[in-house]
C-alpha cells in the first residue's frame, strides 16, 4: 500500500513510523519552510536538511516524482514540497492521510484516493473523508471514527505532568526567530530561550525544552514556537510521543479496515481501472 501523508511534523512522523513498521510505503509532504517545533521526531527536518532519521526510520527529501520511485526502492521515506495537491494527483496513492493539523480541512477530498483519513478537527467522516482519528489526549485518544467528526479544537494544549498551557511557548511578536537554547536542553522558569525580532521568549515553567523552531523561520504572533516538557530529565524529547503513537495506531486500524471492505454508504474504496504511477 503506498499511503500519502499530507504534513511531516511530530505527530504525521509517528503515524508514519506505525504505517512504515507495518511494511506501507510511505510519502509525506511539507511546506518549503516547515513549522514544525518537535523536530528532533519530525519528517520535516528533510526539507531543510535533506535526509532525516526518527528511531532509526530513514526520509530523504524528494526533488521530483522521479525521486520518489529511487527513495522508495531504498526502504525509505520520500518528503516532498507541496503545500496543495499536485503531487498527489501524479502519484495516485492508495491512500491519503492529512496530517496537517491545521484544525480545518485545507483542501482534502474523499476522491482524492480511494482511502481517505482526516487527523483530528476539521473533517467530517463519511463527507470530505472516509474516517477521522481522534487527536484529544483523553480517553478517546487515537480513535478511528467512521462516522462524525473528532472533538473540536479548544485551543488549550494537553495537559502533561498537570501542565498545559504554561508548557508551549508562543511569540509575542511578529518577526525572525532566533534561538538561545537547543531542544533537549533544561530549563529554568523565566528563562530568555529565543528572540523574535528583539523582543525576547522567556519559558513559564522548568523543565525540558522538548522542541524548538529552526532558527531564521518568520513567525506571527501567537504562533507556537516551542515546547517545555515539565518532566524534566525524565522526558524523552528523542522519541516518537506516546500521543502520535495512539494517533498512528489509530491510521493504521482504519487503513487495513478499509482495505478489507470493497465498499461503505455505498461507494467503492478500491476505483476499479485505477493505477497509480510506483
Amino acid at each position: 500500500m503506498l499511503v500519502y501523508i499530507r504534513g511531516a511534523g511530530d505527530i504525521a512522523s509517528g503515524i508514519a513510523v506505525r504505517l512504515y513498521r507495518a511494511g506501507m510505503e510511505l510519502v509525506m509532504s511539507d511546506l518549503a519552510v516547515p513549522t514544525a517545533v518537535r523536530r528532533s521526531v519530525a519528517f520535516s527536518e528533510a526539507v531543510r536538511l535533506g535526509s532525516a532519521t526518527v528511531e532509526e526510520i530513514s526520509a530523504k527529501r524528494a526533488e521530483s516524482i522521479e525521486d520518489v520511485r529511487e527513495i522508495l526502492s531504498e526502504r525509505k521515506i520520500a518528503v516532498l514540497v507541496d503545500s496543495g495537491k499536485e503531487s498527489i494527483r501524479a502519484l495516485r496513492p492508495d491512500a491519503v492521510v492529512d496530517a496537517i493539523l491545521a484544525k480545518r480541512n485545507l483542501g482534502t477530498s474523499r476522491t482524492d484516493a480511494p482511502i481517505v483519513l482526516g487527523v483530528g478537527p476539521g473533517f467530517f467522516a463519511g463527507i470530505d473523508c472516509h474516517a477521522v482519528i481522534e487527536t484529544k489526549r483523553g480517553h478517546t485518544l487515537g480513535r478511528a471514527i467512521y462516522r462524525g467528526a473528532a472533538i473540536p479544537n479548544t485551543g488549550v494544549p494537553g495537559n502533561i505532568a498537570g501542565v498545559s498551557a504554561e508548557r508551549v511557548l508562543r511569540s509575542l511578536a511578529e518577526g525572525i526567530f532566533r534561538s538561545l537554547a537547543e531542544i533537549g536542553q533544561l530549563v529554568a522558569k523565566g528563562e530568555t530561550v529565543a528572540y523574535v525580532d528583539d523582543v525576547p521568549l522567556k519559558t513559564e515553567i522548568p523543565g525540558m525544552l522538548r522542541g524548538l523552531l529552526q532558527d531564521g523561520i518568520p513567525v506571527c504572533k501567537g504562533m507556537k514556537c516551542g515546547d517545555v516538557d515539565p518532566r524534566g530529565e525524565s522526558a524523552d524529547y528523542k522519541t516518537v510521543s506516546d500521543k502520535a503513537l495512539a494517533v498512528g495506531g489509530g491510521v493504521l486500524e482504519a487503513l487495513l479496515h478499509f482495505s478489507s471492505v470493497e465498499e461503505s454508504a455505498g461507494e467503492p474504496f478500491h476505483t476499479p481501472g485505477r493505477e497509480r504511477i510506483l
